[in-house]
């Protein structure tokens, strides 16, 4: 066998893969886990009682993501019933030298159900390689609550993300109708990218989160925090989903403006997982 060949091989054989597929079923007014499967280095964990509504968390046992890392979590929520999912920790990407990390996520509700999506912020290394993608499927009468932020490197710790690569493809589907659907695709001199005003102005913590359903009424009660926020938050509603966007210069502060915002969204206390 060739050395390049050998090379490759190891390497594959070395990546982690892990899958976690979940059912969440209203039954008699309590809310149960259907089916629940776990493959690899993904594993879920519910620690909430069940009458009280489903909370689960994402662990990947694997310590971080590297490049050519597979990972995959589908999400089934019936009708009626309520789950809100977080992870343990930060997840890590590491810098990669060959194939990005891919990352699928596929979430469906139906009607009358309710799916909080909050898990902790993802870590970009310099040089890290990643691609995600993330399918939301909503029925009519469904409701959303999600929210995904992005650091590029940890400033407090002195690191920049200089370079690599980012691709983040989310598609929302409200009963079979495509309503919303972005691209955001970081490659090669990442930091230069950040550093434009019509990209991030500098800043390194980013996030988006989407809220279903959503009006000018909850525009407005979101907003009413705007005046404590220290980065740049930008929030509006079109054609019934509410959108926040958040830009700061560090982690910290992207963090305490989530919080803010997600509190008067969720109507309720954010997974304890987030202050420990």
């Amino acid at each position: 066998m060739q050395t390049g060949t050998a090379t490759a091989a190891t390497f594959a054989a070395n990546r982690a893969v892990g899958e976690v597929a979940v059912e969440v079923r209203s039954v008699e007014g309590a809310i149960r886990r259907g089916a629940v499967h776990e493959a690899g280095s993904l594993r879920v964990r519910f620690p909430s009682p069940e009458q009280q509504g489903l909370s689960a968390v994402l662990l990947n046992t694997a310590g971080g993501v590297a490049g050519g890392d597979r990972f995959s979590v589908k999400l089934d929520v019936g009708p009626d019933a309520r789950l809100t999912l977080t992870t343990a920790a930060a997840e890590k990407i590491y810098r990669s030298h060959g194939p990005a990390a891919e990352l699928d996520i596929a979430l469906k509700v139906d009607a009358g159900g309710h799916l909080a999506w909050l898990p902790q912020e993802t870590i970009l290394f310099d040089q890290a390689r990643a691609e995600r993608q993330i399918d939301i499927d909503l029925a009519a009468g469904a409701s959303l609550l999600l929210c995904e932020s992005v650091i590029f490197g940890r400033s407090a710790m002195g690191e920049t993300m200089r370079t690599g690569r980012f691709v983040d493809r989310w598609r929302l589907r409200i009963g079979g109708k495509l309503v919303f659907a972005e691209t955001v695709r970081l490659d090669g001199d990442i930091a230069a990218l950040l550093a434009r005003p019509a990209v991030a102005k500098g800043g390194v913590a980013v996030a988006t989160a989407l809220i279903v359903p959503g009006d000018a009424a909850l525009v407005e009660r979101l907003r009413e925090d705007a005046e404590a926020f220290g980065a740049e938050v930008g929030i509006t509603a079109w054609n019934g989903i509410a959108m926040a966007r958040f830009c700061a210069q560090d982690a910290a502060k992207l963090r305490a403006d989530m919080v803010a915002v997600l509190r008067r969204a969720a109507g309720r206390a954010l997974p304890r997982l987030w202050f420990s």
